[in-house]
């Protein structure tokens, strides 16, 4: 079988799954330089290439993970967040275009703040998961310090290896907490706290996509009946942490605009981002 009749068998397989049909092409392609091991650009110049038996197993292997709803990320282990290529595994939630918003929205209230790259700041990532923000953030902060929590330990093994990956695992520090309650007295107070804490109401769980709901760790997306659990916690711990003026920026679910509002009613400069969709994502707000 060649490269082309490979692709256009898994293509018409995926494309039979309504939870895969919108995106079958690109899945199929993916999967099979991820099996071979080769370039987009040797893919394209080698269509009438034939594989070897081991090779057409390994891709049908992958072809079927995906049709049992497994992320595309998880299967070949990477996804790139904010120009850095990150490995992720099932024990992180997969970094998303939105939260690339989270990270550009610090970014800029660092600018705005006239605060330039020489300055050292103390941020702090709450949930790191993968490290995608701590790491994004630490690229482009080149003087700042940070540290980074998660309750899960096997997901900070994911990312200090991200880290290190990056030439970053100097500048981050990475520590097993529930939010902010193991948190190191020497590392306060902190200038920016930084979150996509879990979200998803229990409720929406039905309504979620397959590849999301039964593959993507529960306890990064789920967080009480609104979705509100981890953020309730996570407000007061932030306000003590952090210093006068100090920035906490949370990524926030969709209708959730108005409660966290309610949450920051006390803080000074909130304000509220939307992403593409036009849903508040991004909340900001200084502490008094």
């Amino acid at each position: 079988m060649t490269l082309r009749e490979a692709l256009t068998r898994a293509t018409r397989q995926l494309d039979a799954s309504p939870d895969l049909c919108a995106d079958a092409a690109r899945d199929a392609a993916l999967l099979l330089r991820h099996a071979l091991g080769i370039s987009h650009a040797a893919q394209l110049a080698e269509p009438e290439r034939a594989l070897t038996p081991a090779q057409q197993a390994t891709f049908d292997a992958l072809v079927q993970r995906r049709l049992a709803n497994e992320p595309i990320q998880y299967i070949t282990g990477e996804q790139e967040f904010y120009g850095l290529a990150l490995r992720v595994t099932p024990a992180v939630l997969i970094p998303r275009p939105e939260t690339e918003q989270l990270v550009e929205a610090v970014i800029n209230e660092m600018k705005q703040a006239e605060l330039d790259s020489k300055q050292s700041l103390r941020i702090l990532d709450v949930g790191t998961g993968s490290g995608a923000i701590a790491i994004a953030l630490a690229h482009h902060l080149p003087h700042a310090r940070f540290t980074a929590v998660d309750l899960s330990a096997t997901a900070l093994e994911v990312a200090a290896s991200n880290a290190a990956r990056h030439a970053l695992a100097s500048r981050i520090r990475f520590v097993a907490s529930d939010l902010l309650d193991a948190l190191p007295p020497d590392e306060l107070p902190l200038d920016v706290i930084v979150s996509n804490p879990p979200y998803v109401p229990t409720a929406d769980r039905a309504s979620l996509h397959p590849q999301v709901r039964n593959h993507e760790p529960a306890a990064a997306l789920f967080a009480g009946p609104d979705g509100l659990d981890i953020v309730r916690r996570l407000i007061p711990q932030a306000r003590a942490a952090l210093r006068p003026n100090g920035l906490l920026a949370l990524e926030i679910g969709h209708g959730q605009r108005k409660a966290v509002a309610a949450l920051l009613t006390d803080w000074n400069g909130l304000r509220f981002l939307d992403d593409l969709q036009q849903i508040p994502r991004i909340a900001l707000a200084r502490r008094p």
